[in-house]
C-alpha cells in the first residue's frame, strides 16, 4: 500500500484510572464530517443505524484507488488491472478474516444486505421451496428481510410464518420452537433490530433450526458495526451486512454463505466475470465466489470496505462495545427523565439505538426542530412497519449512536429534546 495513503490509527486508547479506555476525542479527528456545522451549530450525528460516517482512512483509500489503480479487475494483463485485482481480492481476504469464514470463496461481494437477501431468496428459494413448505422470519425484520421471502413464497406456493415479539421487544423463542415443523425449510432472522436495538439470541435460533436440519440466514447489518461476528462460532448458513453501516462506502455489502449451499445454488444474475465459457448451446459458470458476482463490481467500494474493517479492528472491538454500552446507558437515563417520553423496545441486550415517542408531539416535528439545533436523528417507521404496529405506533424518533459520539453530545441532545418538546406543546 502506498506511503501516501493515510490509513494510520491514532492512539485511540488512553488510561482511565489505570484501565485502557476509548479516546473518543482522538477518534473524532479522523472523521472529517464531524467538524461540520448545521445552521451554525456543531453537527450531532445520531442516525448511525441508517448510515455511518466514514473515517479519513477509508476516504483516502478510495481516492488513492481512483488516482492510481483504477482499472477493471481479473481480466486485464496490464499493471493497473493487476493492482486493482489484488486490492479487490485483498478486501475479500480482510472480510473473511474479520468474520472468520472458513474460506474466501464463502465471501460474496454484493451491493448491500438487501441484494444479499434477495440473492438467497431467489437462488436458494427457487431451487428448494415447494408448495406447502414454510419459511420462518421474525416480527422484528427490516422490510428487506420480509418482502423477498413474501415474493418467493407466493411464487412457489410456500407459506411465510412469523416469530412473535414480546412487549419488551424480544423474540419469543418458545413460540419459535413451536413454529418449527417438518414443513419448515428456511429461517431468516435479524441479529440486531435496526429500529429498537434488540440483540437477538441468534446462536440459540440457529441451534434450534439446525436440530431440524433447517438452514438459517442472519441479517447482520446492525450487528456488524457493534458486535464481533464469528460465522463459524454462530454456525449460521448465510449472513449479510452492508458496508455503509460499518464506516465503509455505500453500494457495497457482503453475503457470506457456507460452501455447500453456495456451490449448490444457481447464479442469481449473469454476465461478465462470472462466466467460464459461452456458446449458443450452453454456458458454464465459474466457481464461488465469482459465480455470484456478475458484471463489473463496485471495486472501490470493496476496497473501502476492507479498509473500514481494518480500521475498526485497529481500534478494538471490545473497547468499542464497552464504550457504546456506556453511551446507551447514559442516553437512556437522560431521556427517560423527559415528561411524556416513552421508549419503544426495552430488551435486556441492546446496541446503542433508542426509539421513542413523546405524548403530544409528532416524531416528524421533533426531528425537524432538532435539526435546527444541528442534531440528526431519524423519524418514521424505519422500514419496520409491522414491528412498530405491534407496539401500537406508526412512527418513532430514533437516536442511534456510534463510538465517535460523546457524553457531551448526549447532554446537548437531551436538553434540546426537552426544549423542542416544550415548544411543540406550547
Amino acid at each position: 500500500m502506498s506511503d501516501n495513503i493515510n490509513t494510520s490509527i491514532e492512539p485511540f486508547a488512553k488510561k482511565d484510572g489505570g484501565l485502557v479506555a476509548l479516546d473518543v476525542h482522538a477518534i473524532r479527528k479522523d472523521f472529517p464530517i464531524l467538524q461540520t456545522k448545521v445552521y451554525g451549530k456543531p453537527l450531532v450525528y445520531f442516525d448511525n443505524a441508517a448510515t455511518s460516517q466514514k473515517p479519513k482512512a477509508v476516504i483516502d483509500r478510495i481516492v488513492h484507488y481512483y488516482e492510481n489503480e483504477n482499472a477493471n479487475i481479473h481480466r486485464g494483463i496490464y499493471h493497473l488491472s493487476e493492482m486493482a485485482s489484488e486490492a479487490y481480492e485483498g478486501a475479500r481476504n480482510i472480510v473473511q478474516k474479520n468474520i472468520n469464514a472458513a474460506s474466501r470463496g464463502e465471501i460474496i461481494f454484493v451491493r448491500g444486505a438487501t441484494e444479499g437477501i434477495n440473492l438467497v431468496a431467489s437462488s436458494w428459494g427457487r431451487a428448494h421451496l415447494h408448495p406447502g413448505d414454510e419459511v420462518l422470519i421474525s416480527g422484528m425484520e427490516h422490510h428487506a428481510n420480509i418482502i423477498p421471502w413474501q415474493i418467493i413464497c407466493e411464487e412457489k406456493g410456500a407459506v411465510l410464518k412469523v416469530i412473535p415479539v414480546t412487549a419488551d421487544g424480544e423474540l419469543d423463542l418458545e413460540a419459535f420452537q413451536k413454529l418449527i415443523t417438518e414443513k419448515t425449510k428456511f429461517v431468516s432472522v435479524v441479529y440486531v433490530s435496526n429500529s429498537i436495538g434488540t440483540i437477538n439470541s441468534v446462536k440459540s435460533i440457529i441451534e434450534k433450526a439446525h436440530a431440524f436440519r433447517i438452514p438459517v440466514l442472519v441479517d447482520g447489518c446492525q450487528a456488524a458495526p457493534h458486535i464481533a461476528i464469528d460465522v463459524q462460532e454462530l454456525d449460521c448458513d448465510f449472513l449479510v451486512f452492508s458496508g455503509h453501516k460499518i464506516f465503509a462506502p455505500t453500494g457495497i455489502g457482503v453475503l457470506y454463505g457456507k460452501e455447500k449451499y453456495l456451490e449448490a445454488m444457481p447464479p442469481y444474475q449473469t454476465g461478465g466475470d462470472m462466466i467460464q465459457a459461452v456458446s449458443f448451446v450452453k454456458t458454464t459458470f465459474k466457481e464461488i465466489p465469482y459465480k455470484f458476482e456478475a458484471g463489473t463490481p463496485d471495486i472501490s467500494g470493496a476496497i473501502g470496505l476492507g479498509t473500514a474493517m481494518e480500521y475498526i479492528s485497529g481500534i478494538g472491538r471490545t473497547m468499542i462495545h464497552d464504550y457504546e454500552q456506556k453511551l446507551l446507558s447514559y442516553a437512556t437515563e437522560k431521556i427517560r427523565q423527559i415528561e411524556g417520553l416513552k421508549i419503544i423496545g426495552t430488551a435486556r441486550e441492546k446496541i446503542p439505538v433508542i426509539s421513542f415517542t413523546v405524548a403530544g408531539a409528532h416524531p416528524l416535528d421533533i426531528g425537524t426542530l432538532l435539526d435546527f439545533e444541528g442534531i440528526a436523528i431519524r423519524t418514521g417507521n424505519h422500514c419496520t412497519q409491522p414491528l412498530l404496529a405491534g407496539f401500537g405506533v406508526s412512527a418513532t424518533c430514533r437516536a442511534s449512536l456510534a463510538f465517535y459520539n460523546t457524553i457531551e453530545e448526549i447532554d446537548f441532545f437531551a436538553e434540546s429534546l426537552d426544549k423542542v418538546i416544550k415548544k411543540i406543546r406550547s
